[in-house]
């Protein structure tokens, strides 16, 4: 309703917003931005309140999306899931992301790139692992082919098991094979990939070559 703005208040709870009193009543809040541009005495008709109202959830919706930001990247998607669950409308969410975007804090394939990136040197997992996790920040099948475009699966699961094959000294092959089998399985690494490289590990670690296969002194399957 119109009305003449008789006080600005900081909220009690949120010292980055204020409440906006027309004529004594609490009639809303608003940012301080947006609140700046307001005065005592000031009126206020409908159109001009649904205006700063409009203004005030783009501008909470940025003030939500950067702090999420702020944490770690995140794709479009996951913006878009965040500012959902936060009840803020559609249209402010899609306003928001684009506005994200055209200030390059929000691009999705620099996203793939760096989590892959990540992956690869902290976590290496297969591309087909990589691929489902891409898939479920909701990025689109062209971004996550080129973010993965390069990865070789046997460097990738090699750098995966180093370290837990050094911590499984004291096994036979075929318990050694199995252990570090099932962690590169649970990694997304195909068969033969994992039998490569545990095969490799264990003449690394033991300066031995592995067995020969038989399916009549091999106690346990690969995985």
């Amino acid at each position: 309703m119109p009305g003449i703005i008789t006080a600005l208040r900081l909220h009690r709870r949120n010292r980055q917003r204020v409440e906006v009193y027309l004529d004594d009543q609490r009639a809303f809040t608003l940012t301080l931005v947006e609140a700046a541009h307001l005065r005592r005495g000031q009126s206020l008709s409908d159109e001009e309140i649904v205006a700063l109202q409009a203004r005030d959830a783009q501008e909470r919706a940025h003030e939500d999306a950067l702090r999420y930001l702020s944490y770690r990247a995140r794709s479009a998607v996951e913006i878009e899931r965040y500012l959902a669950g936060r009840q803020i409308p559609p249209a402010v969410i899609e306003a928001e992301v684009q506005r994200l975007q055209e200030s390059g804090l929000l691009d999705d394939a620099a996203f793939a790139r760096a989590w892959v990136n990540e992956r690869e040197e902290f976590r290496p997992r297969s591309p087909r692992a990589l691929r489902q996790e891409l898939r479920q920040k909701g990025l689109d099948e062209e971004t996550i082919t080129q973010a993965i475009t390069g990865i070789d699966p046997e460097t990738s699961a090699y750098e995966a098991a180093r370290g837990r094959a050094a911590r499984l000294g004291g096994l036979d092959y075929w318990q050694f094979r199995h252990r570090l089998g099932a962690f590169l399985a649970r990694r997304g690494f195909d068969y033969d990939i994992v039998r490569t490289v545990v095969d490799r590990l264990w003449r690394e670690e033991r300066g031995a070559s592995p067995p020969q296969d038989d399916a009549l002194n091999e106690p346990t399957s690969l995985l």
